[in-house]
């Protein structure tokens, strides 16, 4: 493996890696499975490679043997970027070390995070979510891996449709998915935020577990519902301006993918959460993050900015 070539490979690996174990995070909880391996870190019931007794085992096992793939694959991408830190495109602003410094680094406070997770027995909602949210830093972290080894726009010339106002429209939908996937965290962990409205849009059908619950789920709904009116306009006007035919398109592919999060969620509440529609809810949520992410890194790229300020 040489050359750019070759790191975009290996940036992509860890993207879909990092997609992976992102949503199979997710799994962990809504089947139970956190506690599959006792309060045992790093290893499994005293095993490194357990005795699989049920599908508990199974699932928090795979979970965790996907964070050691993606450990091995950042901590590879980082030290061939440092090996190759004098050829261009490696190192200073706009080159790899950053990002794939900050994506390890995010990967080893995420998997300390875990453990501390597993040894209060998954009890604490709040850094359950703080997890997610190094989750999804690590996903914007791997983004830019691919974007500066060539892929995900990152081909674009610069300066030759510059639109500012593009950039800011798509910055915006990122800070705004990032929040409402936030409070989609709390709303899942904190015990009756998930149950507290029946009904969707409004709780038509009745309203359990008022107060803080109710009040993040209410919130969770209503940044949901700013967000699709925020990528339906930035998909309608950003095909009036002047820029790269690739960031229309990433605008209506976000679009796109919300409009899927807001049906399944719908579906979901309406037939009492189940929980394949809640793991499905969590990845296309996970799959927006990065492609609202990826929409604003082409749209920045395209508008002339230096690539330093999206390390």
């Amino acid at each position: 493996m040489s050359g750019m070539t070759g790191m975009r490979r290996l940036a992509w690996l860890a993207l879909i890696v990092a997609y992976v174990h992102t949503v199979f995070g997710a799994i962990v909880r809504i089947s139970g499975s956190g506690m599959g391996c006792g309060e045992h870190w790093p290893d499994c019931n005293g095993q490194a490679v357990p005795t699989i007794t049920n599908y508990t085992v199974a699932v928090e096992v795979s979970h965790r043997y996907l964070a050691a793939l993606l450990l091995v694959t950042s901590i590879s991408i980082l030290v061939i970027a440092l090996l190759r830190r004098r050829q261009a495109g490696y190192s200073g602003p706009g080159g790899l070390t950053r990002p794939a410094g900050g994506a390890l680094v995010l990967i080893l406070l995420a998997a300390i995070l875990g453990m501390v997770v597993v040894k209060l027995s998954l009890s604490n909602p709040y850094i359950i979510a703080v997890h997610y949210t190094i989750a999804m830093l690590t996903l914007a972290c791997f983004v830019v891996l691919v974007q500066r080894t060539g892929g995900l726009g990152g081909s674009i010339p610069r300066d030759t449709s510059p639109s500012w106002r593009s950039y800011r429209t798509a910055r915006g939908a990122a800070i705004v998915t990032f929040l409402t996937l936030m409070l989609g965290a709390l709303t899942a962990n904190v015990p009756g935020a998930a149950q507290s409205c029946r009904g969707f849009p409004l709780c038509r059908t009745g309203v359990f577990f008022a107060g803080a619950p109710l009040h993040l789920q209410v919130a969770h709904r209503v940044l949901a519902g700013l967000l699709f009116l925020h990528l339906a306009s930035a998909a309608i006007m950003v095909g009036r301006r002047p820029v790269n035919r690739l960031v229309v398109t990433a605008a209506r592919a976000a679009l796109g993918v919300i409009t899927l999060q807001i049906l399944i969620a719908a579906m979901m509440v309406e037939s009492g959460l189940p929980g394949v529609l809640q793991s499905l809810h969590q990845a296309v949520g996970t799959l927006l993050w990065i492609t609202v992410f990826t929409y604003a890194a082409i749209a920045r790229r395209a508008a002339g900015a230096p690539q330093a300020a999206a390390s």
